[in-house]
């Protein structure tokens, strides 16, 4: 019983594999394809590239780097800017705006600021930066925490500023 299925698949192979009904396939091949030649198109000419100067006269080259980093313009009346040595605190990566002032320890005549960014309590004090424009901590009280940032202006001179963090009330959490 098992080589009934070989045996019927070997038939019908064999007649698959008849000459005769290729030959006439062959023949309308051969007769179709007598007078076709194939035809690639040429590519299309490729013209040069002629380079066009910027030449606009007295206008801004709207490429120079100094559009993109302004130049550092002598001081005339403005104050001196954030120290080049300076090494950035993990405060500074965040804008005033998102900075909570929670708490304040005190020990003696020390006060500390307790300061939320995110999830996260950080504690600062005189001297520390906060902020995104060079603002160092001068004064912590009980009701706030005051700042001088460093701002510099469209012509690149720097201005101080000051600015205050205010003490945030109590939240009720249900």
């Amino acid at each position: 019983m098992k080589k009934f299925p070989v045996l019927v698949c070997c038939a019908l192979l064999a007649a698959c594999s008849s000459d005769g009904d290729q030959e006439d396939l062959r023949r309308w091949m051969e007769d179709a394809s007598k007078g076709l030649k194939g035809k690639v198109t040429p590519l299309p000419e490729v013209k040069p590239y002629e380079p066009v100067a910027y030449d606009a006269g007295n206008v801004i080259d709207p490429f120079k780097v100094s559009r993109v980093i302004p130049e550092k313009v002598k001081s005339t009346g403005g104050v001196k800017g954030p120290p080049s040595d300076h090494v950035p605190e993990p405060l500074e990566a965040y804008s005033l705006e998102s900075l909570r002032y929670v708490g304040v320890l005190t020990r003696g005549d020390e006060s500390r600021a307790i300061i939320q960014a995110d999830s996260s309590l950080y504690q600062v004090g005189p001297g520390n930066y906060l902020g995104q424009n060079f603002g160092v901590i001068t004064k912590v009280s009980e009701s706030e925490v005051v700042l001088k940032e460093l701002v510099q202006d469209a012509e690149g001179i720097w201005e101080e500023r000051f600015s205050s963090l205010q003490l945030q009330g109590q939240e009720v959490i249900r």
